[in-house]
């Protein structure tokens, strides 16, 4: 059905129809920016006081990818104002802040079905506040710019009033309107801007805009995470709070938990034992005596039903593998291009990732009058509020959520389970109450990557890739993710219907190569372990298979599988310039064999990265990874500094990806469950690090999650070339080297 205005008026009746198409028409939302006393709003994104402060909302939660920092830099940089007066704020949840961009680019556009105005309107209407997808600049700098510019035109006709001459001939510089050796500051001249008339067209990048386009401006979280000033959600103390920690029941169905709560409340500092469907909790006066206390709780559960294990998990893929999947995309005659010599298959397979994040799951919350005030480490604010809401048995509007930095999540904030926890316990004990989850409970309670199995074939001619299929079963994580974190009724009749797979399992799946025929299959798996979203989402695994596959096909075409992957880019000039460039700066020297030397690229969110990977053995065998060149082009960069952060982060979760991070399961338990134990890479097994930003002037693409998928195809490929060195098919590479 095509969706369009007339047929919601032809498909509902007049009286119905008319009802819904008014329901669906788009509204204007005021802006709910507070200001303080001797504050001047301008809009729902920056506010200038008397002192001179220019105070930036900041709608997306800071994870340590920048956003606090790079969005203020954009307004400061159209507004003409000094870095140095520049603070920031949480934005207030407001439909001004949904984010649709980010719900495009996580759920890889499984909401496609419904029109454009339509979606972002009820995302807006639902006040969808998104952290996710590196979306944050893409989504916000429009907006925040806009304001800037707004603010900066209305200073300058009080300005250019005050001075007798026309305000378009006024500039900002550092905090101040000037004209020639006349000046005034910005906190001069905001109150009397509020009662100006926004110019149209806004001056967009003039009037002194541009100063800190561009530039390494320092971050603006970094002096209080050094001094450790930065209050995170573990920080926060109230009066007369109690201190919870909780015990979950292993994966799969509990039918009860046996627990002796007598030996528990014998324990001094103890204050109230709780039980929850799949986990009991003990409030205390300190963490410790709640962990003390769930000890001597000796909490047992009892399951109804079978719990997971790793080998249940693999025969539930393999299972999956062998019924029909659903078509992701199909092109050209597959079937006829994979007849004939020159076959070439392997079966890839992804282990059951972890977040491993250094902050384990917290949240705060305190009962006030019927209602719940809130302090979590969330990155979709509204559905925190809506679990906590449910979980306490109140209404939406009475709870007030106080979203927190993270601690680097890397995806863990979408999930809502400890918000839900705490909002219940704040209920039953009528106080504050601070849960923090143990970092067992973090490892074992998880919403994983998603495993996957891929069965993938292709056949050479000539040297040539004319055939390619791709067969991956892995569970439907977007749909689980989006029930949890969506709207009920858009993912109700929003989401797009299965027939094409699940978009975001399939996210990089299909390669950017202009191969003749191809065909990309999804396979549906049921699994009985949660699946969320981890940094990279499904791309980490997806471009590990699909790039390490190319590499294969090139070393059967006896090619340079750097020129062989440039010349089947045709399409894509931007990745091949990553390509090229990542070789030039790493000294590619054809990737022979012998040469521990390896590539893989990836485009999505906008960018496009390219990593050289150059390996060896020790003289134990072992592999160890020397260097890492990353190339990439994000489009137009706002801050390069922080770009350079989060690429060299990215290389080293992927480098983690390769090497660990991933648990197993037996009866029901994740392991292990100790960050020791996951063989994380450690400072020792740092390699050194080159990265290179493209300069381009296409619109900012996101850079939080783009250099963690090529690395792990990019080290396996090089180290394919070592002698005697096992071709890589799994992640993480313990399963098979």
């Amino acid at each position: 059905m095509e969706w369009s205005r007339r047929n919601i008026l032809v498909g509902g009746g007049v009286g119905a129809g008319l009802l819904v198409a008014w329901g669906l028409w788009p509204r204007a939302y005021p802006p709910s920016l507070t200001a303080r006393p001797g504050e001047q709003a301008f809009g729902a994104w920056l506010k200038i006081g008397r002192d001179g402060i220019v105070t930036v909302a900041v709608p997306q939660a800071e994870h340590g990818q920048g956003i606090a920092t790079t969005l203020a830099q954009v307004v400061a940089d159209e507004l003409g104002a000094d870095w140095r007066t520049v603070a920031v704020e949480p934005a207030p949840i407001s439909p001004l802040y949904a984010n649709p961009i980010g719900v495009d680019s996580l759920f890889e556009g499984a909401f496609d079905r419904l029109p454009e105005g339509m979606r972002d309107e009820w995302l807006r209407r639902d006040r969808v506040m998104l952290t996710a997808g590196s979306s944050s600049l893409r989504m916000f700098e429009a907006p925040a710019r806009a304001a800037a510019a707004t603010a900066r035109a209305l200073m300058a006709q009080v300005a250019g009033r005050r001075w007798g001459i026309d305000w378009t001939s006024c500039k900002a510089r550092n905090g101040f309107i000037t004209h020639g050796d006349q000046r005034l500051r910005f906190a001069e001249l905001a109150e009397a801007a509020a009662n100006e008339t926004v110019p149209h067209p806004l001056p967009l990048g003039s009037g002194g805009a541009g100063a800190l386009a561009g530039k390494d401006v320092p971050r603006l979280d970094s002096p209080a995470k050094v001094d450790g000033s930065a209050n995170f959600t573990a920080d926060i103390r109230l009066p007369d709070m109690v201190h919870v920690a909780l015990r979950h029941a292993p994966l799969g169905r509990t039918a009860a938990i046996r627990i002796d709560r007598a030996a528990a409340m014998k324990l001094p500092g103890v204050v109230e034992v709780i039980a929850g469907g799949d986990w009991v909790a003990v409030a205390a006066a300190s963490w410790w005596i709640a962990q003390k206390g769930l000890d001597a709780l000796a909490p047992q559960a009892v399951g109804d039903g079978a719990v997971p294990t790793s080998q249940a998990v693999m025969q539930a893929l393999d299972t999956a593998l062998k019924e029909e999947g659903r078509t992701v995309l199909t092109r050209g005659d597959v079937a006829s291009a994979l007849e004939g010599q020159g076959l070439i298959e392997a079966v890839y397979r992804v282990g059951v990732g972890v977040h491993a994040a250094i902050a384990p799951r917290a949240a705060v919350a305190a009962w006030r009058d019927d209602g719940l005030e809130l302090w979590a480490p969330t990155q979709a604010p509204e559905s925190a509020r809506t679990a906590a809401a449910k979980a306490a048995g109140v209404a939406e509007e009475r709870v007030i959520v106080h979203a927190m930095p993270i601690g680097g999540g890397f995806g863990l904030g979408l999930e809502s389970d400890a918000v839900a926890q705490a909002a219940m316990i704040a209920a039953k004990l009528k106080r504050p109450v601070n849960v923090q989850w143990s970092r067992t409970e973090d490892l074992r309670r998880d919403a994983y990557r998603a495993p996957a199995t891929a069965r993938m074939t292709a056949r050479l001619s000539q040297g040539k890739l004319v055939g390619w299929r791709s067969r991956i079963a892995t569970p439907a994580t977007g749909k689980a993710l989006a029930e949890r974190v969506m709207p009920a009724g858009l993912v109700r009749w929003g989401m797009r219907g299965e027939g094409r797979g699940d978009a975001y399992a399939m996210g990089g799946a299909v390669p950017p190569y202009a191969i003749p025929a191809l065909a990309v299959h999804h396979h549906d798996a049921v699994l009985s372990i949660p699946t969320g979203h981890v940094r990279g989402g499904a791309h980490v695994a997806n471009c590990f298979i699909t790039e390490s596959f190319v590499d294969e096909c090139a070393r059967a075409a006896g090619a340079d599988p750097l020129a062989w992957r440039i010349a089947m880019l045709g399409q894509e000039p931007r990745l091949a310039r990553c390509l090229s460039t990542a070789a030039s700066l790493g000294g590619w020297e054809g990737g022979a064999a012998g040469s521990g030397q390896g590539v893989a690229a990836h485009g999505f969110r906008g960018s496009y990265v390219a990593v050289m990977a150059e390996t060896h053995r020790d003289e134990k065998g072992r592999p160890v990874v020397d260097r890492l060149v990353a190339a990439i082009d994000c489009g137009r960069v706002v801050n390069p500094d922080i770009v350079r952060q989060q690429i060299e982060g990215g290389l080293i979760f992927g480098l983690a990806a390769l090497r660990g991070g991933a648990v197993g399961f037996d009866r029901g338990w994740a392991t292990p469950s100790r960050l020791g134990a996951l063989n994380l890479p450690r400072l020792a097994d740092t390699p050194d690090i080159t990265v290179e930003i493209i300069s381009s002037d296409e619109a900012p693409g996101g850079v939080g999650e783009l250099a963690v998928p090529p690395v792990a195809p990019a080290i396996a490929n090089a180290l394919a070339t070592l002698p005697g060195f096992p071709r890589i098919r799994s992640l993480p590479m313990e399963l098979s080297a």
